[in-house]
């Protein structure tokens, strides 16, 4: 078998369009998402030439739920990593969490994995399209348990990789790698990780990662991640 390399990697800026995500005080979500997507997109493409970057949008426009994993699965790409940011109703909540696809602790993150998916209903015959999946009602993610156990081991590695340079290079309060069935997760045919860059809802999280300086330190961690991964799973 000739050596793993990885190829292809593509970036989902969550939300977008019509959909402007969690609003903070100051800032939209889909606005924060774009902007820190496309300069891990500009890092990778300055320090990694050999890696093809894919964008699911790199403007204001609404990929469905169900178009962005599609497009990493059309373009055979070997890694898949959604950029999203958070909102809590406890506003002193704050940190970073990235998500790989799984039911573990369910209950514990069901309010995120709801707000996540309930993009769905933003879109036109999202009943049919979607075949009858109600992203509110629990007893939908009873058929999410058995997809994505074959990349669990590498979303799980680059998931530890992100979180670990969000705290010890950013120094960012971490809350982890977590498990969450969210629909960007469900359906690649590859490694993949949904981001959590910090709380819109947290004033000071707010103003950090509406900053150029929180931004490109986030987007350089990410980069950093996704290099480090890739030197690891080459090696082996």
């Amino acid at each position: 078998m000739p050596a793993f390399r990885m190829k292809k990697i593509v970036l989902d800026a969550g939300h977008g369009g019509s959909d402007p995500g969690n609003i903070g005080s100051k800032v939209r979500e889909k606005d924060i998402n774009l902007a820190v997507t496309l300069l891990v997109g500009k890092y990778l493409k300055e320090n990694m030439p050999d890696v093809e970057v894919i964008y699911t949008r790199d403007d204001d426009s609404f990929p469905t739920l169900k178009q962005r994993p599609n497009i990493a699965n059309i373009n055979k790409a070997d890694l898949f990593v959604s950029i999203h940011s958070n909102s809590a109703p406890n506003k002193s909540a704050f940190g970073t969490e990235t998500f790989v696809m799984g039911t573990k602790h369910f209950e514990a993150n069901f309010d995120i994995v709801k707000r996540e998916n309930s993009v769905i209903l933003l879109e036109e015959n999202y009943a049919e399209e979607y075949e009858g999946f109600d992203p509110t009602s629990p007893e939908s993610y009873m058929l999410f348990n058995l997809t994505q156990k074959a990349y669990i081991g590498n979303s799980i590695t680059l998931a530890d990789h992100i979180e670990t340079q969000f705290r010890d290079r950013v120094g960012r309060k971490s809350r982890g790698v977590k498990q969450g069935p969210f629909y960007v997760l469900w359906t690649p045919s590859m490694p993949s990780v949904l981001v959590e860059l910090g709380f819109l809802s947290n004033i000071e999280e707010e103003k950090f990662l509406m900053s150029q300086a929180g931004k490109e330190y986030m987007a350089s961690a990410i980069y950093r991640s996704i290099k480090a991964y890739k030197e690891q799973i080459e090696g082996n």
